[in-house]
Parts: C-alpha cells; structure tokens; sequence
C-alpha cells in the first residue's frame, strides 16, 4: 500500500472574515488655523512640531504672551469684572481650577473669585496682576495643540484675523473614502486593520461616517464616496509617522465557527462539484464532496458528510 507523501494541510474550525481593502490617510486629528486677535508687531512664536498644553504660552504680540486654555467657544471678548454672565466664563473658570487657582464650582458669572483666580495666575507667570484678561491674551482650544506650519515671521506687523499658524490636536486618525458600493460597510463601532508604511499592522474602530460626497477620481472623473475617521486603538503605533498613506481593511463578510480549508485544496471532482482528498490515519487518500461557503484570507469554508476539524487534506502544488 503506497501512504501519501505530498503537502497537507488540517481542516480548521473557527471563525472566517472576508475584508473589503480601502486607501486611506494617516494624520493628526482636529486641524485648525491660528489668527491673530490683535494688532501689533510679532515677538514670540512656538517652533513646528512642538505641542502647547494648558496654560503655556502660544505665542506674543509686543511682546504681551497669549496662552492656551481649555474650551469649545471661541474668544470674542474681555474678561473682566461687570462683564454679562455667558458660558465662556464658565470654560474660564474650568481652566483655571486646572491650573490650581480657582477653588468654586465654575458657573457662568464672573465674580471676585474668578478676578482673584486670574490675578493669582497673573502672578505666577510674572505678570501684571489685573484681574483681567483683554481679548488677545488668551485661546481656547478642546485640547492640547500641535503646532505644523507657521506662516507669521518674527518681526512681522500683524492684524486682526491675520493667519499666523497651522495646528492639529495630538491625535493621530485615518480618513477614509469607502466607494458608494461599499456603503453598508461603513458602520461605526467596526473594527477594522490598519497597514502601516514597512508592513506594520495595528487595529482601530470606525468612529465616524459621513455623509456621500464627490470627488474626483484617479482618472479624473468623478466619483461619490463615503467619508469614514478611524481611531488607533493604540496610538503607539503610529508614533513614528506625522502623516503616512495606509491600507485598510474594513470587514465585508464573516463566518463564525465552520470549517475551512486552504483554497489550493480545492478539487474539482465533476465540473459542477468541488471537493477535498483528505488523507487518511493509514496513509491512503479519498476524495469527499463539499459544499463551498466564504472565500477569505486563502481559506474556503467547506461542509460536507464526514468532513470535520483536524483531517489532513491534500494541497497540490501548481
């Protein structure tokens, strides 16, 4: 009795995912664009790439420094003592209790504790204790900014609403435009695979998709997509990158628990039917029909009478 001396492979149980690839763009999140609030000759810049946190300073104008706080409205006005009640405050009074010089619960209100609480950080940055802060000397901003290009120069008179320089937040993210075919994909919550540039892999989770937009195409012609943000579930892992071309793999279709097989053991045992030739205990092979399911990853889920997890099937070598 001659046994079998070829390639094998096991038959495996598990689950089986099929994956819709898409091009995408690895850079900072939240990008944003530094104007000035005043007028006045540039004196102090921070240097491309350097992240400004709670408190620091951002930049000066005759030399008077501007900081960075925390808050989603904008700077539009003074703050001082007499000033109407507004949520701007509020985002103040926080940024300040952070910064170890507010002790109340912030509210709305501007009161004696809110002008104390900026003369005490007046006073630790060596500044003029006014109680007060013009509009000019202070941005808010959700988080930490990173600083990109700077467009304003040393030395340079600037005026209101003059661009000074580019920022992004400290996180990195990848955007993505999924064809219209490729709608249903788009869900959040879904985890996908990011390729990094050199073949690095890491994971990350759809967390935003837009609505459908047109765009031109790679021949010039246009075509609708759906924009999707993906977030790293670990940031680490793009650290080397500020802004990186990427493959993504979003999940199009999934098997939980079936068996598979390598593709290349595929027969085809009548031209309607495929099959395996699965290698016995003793050596000896036989061909068993199956029923074929998801093609994915070079794997094939397969069923059929008497085909179960841990037999070895041929693979011939083509």
């Amino acid at each position: 009795m001659n046994t079998f001396q070829g390639v094998t492979e096991q038959v495996v149980r598990g689950d089986l995912a099929e994956n819709t690839t898409a091009s995408g763009t690895l850079r900072f999140a939240d990008s944003r664009t530094i104007q000035s609030a005043r007028a006045g000759i540039m004196t102090g810049l921070p240097a491309p790439g350097t992240v400004v946190a709670l408190g620091d300073r951002l930049y000066a104008i005759d030399n008077v420094p501007v900081f960075l706080l925390r808050g989603s409205m904008p700077a539009w006005r003074d703050f001082g003592s007499g000033m109407s009640d507004g949520p701007d405050v509020k985002q103040l009074e926080k940024s300040l209790r952070d910064l170890g010089h507010f002790t109340g619960e912030p509210d709305e209100r501007f009161t004696w504790a809110t002008a104390q609480a900026i003369m005490d950080w007046q006073q630790a940055g060596g500044l003029e204790r006014t109680g007060e802060l013009p509009l000019g000397s202070v941005v808010f901003a959700s988080g930490d900014l990173r600083i990109g290009t700077v467009t304003a120069g040393i030395g340079d008179q600037v005026s209101p609403g003059g661009e000074l320089f580019h920022t992004t937040g400290t996180k990195q993210i990848v955007n993505v435009e999924l064809k219209l075919a490729d709608q249903q994909l788009a869900v959040i919550g879904t985890p996908v695979v990011v390729r990094l540039p050199g073949g690095t892999e890491t994971t990350g989770t759809i967390t935003s998709v837009g609505t459908p937009t047109e765009t031109d195409g790679s021949e010039g012609q246009k075509q609708t997509v759906i924009p999707i943000v993906i977030a790293l579930d670990d940031p680490a892992a793009a650290a080397a990158f500020q802004e990186a071309s990427v493959t993504v793999d979003v999940p199009s279709d999934r098997r939980e628990d079936v068996l598979s097989v390598p593709v290349g053991a595929l027969i085809a045992i009548t031209p309607q039917r495929f099959g395996i030739e699965i290698v016995d205990a003793d050596g000896t092979t036989r061909q068993v029909p199956v029923q074929t399911g998801l093609f994915a990853g070079g794997r094939v889920e397969i069923s059929g009478e008497g085909v179960k997890a841990g037999q070895r099937v041929v693979v011939p070598q083509r």
